[in-house]
């Protein structure tokens, strides 16, 4: 299913490089500066969360998620909190990840799985338009019915 936009913003260009953290592999898109931390102050403060509570909700200290806001971390915050913060600000948690400039972890798996058939299939797709993706999500289902039910 493809994820809802997030209002205001298109998503940016993107490509997808490996980058080693302190503890964990992290899938990054590199892209034109989006304005992730704009985003995530607007609506932060359009539900009525303080930065504190905020960062306390998501896992990170109020620093960190002030530096966030105004865009100066060289890297955004995880996949995982971004899907915290998608949820408690109730935008869709792979739109706002992407404009995070990350790839959700079960995409960069499902890619990972199928290294030469995914990529394939990503770059064939590129350019449908939204109801062209819909036709092609009901075939998938309808080949995923017919597998299930063999």
């Amino acid at each position: 299913m493809q994820p809802e936009p997030v209002k205001g913003f298109d998503p940016p260009v993107m490509s997808m490089y490996s980058k080693q953290g302190t503890s964990e592999r992290q899938t990054v898109m590199t892209a034109h500066k989006p304005k992730f931390g704009t985003l995530i102050r607007d609506r932060r403060t359009a539900t009525g969360y303080s930065l504190r509570r905020f960062a306390e909700l998501v896992g990170v200290s109020p620093t960190y998620l002030s530096h966030v806001e105004q865009g100066k971390v060289d890297s955004p915050p995880t996949a995982d909190r971004i899907q915290k913060m998608a949820e408690l600000l109730g935008e869709s948690p792979d739109a706002l990840i992407a404009t995070a400039g990350r790839v959700p972890e079960d995409l960069a798996k499902i890619i990972q799985s199928q290294p030469e058939a995914m990529p394939a299939l990503l770059r064939a797709v590129k350019g449908l338009k939204p109801e062209q993706f819909k036709k092609l999500q009901l075939y998938v289902a309808e080949l995923q019915q017919e597998s299930d039910s063999r």
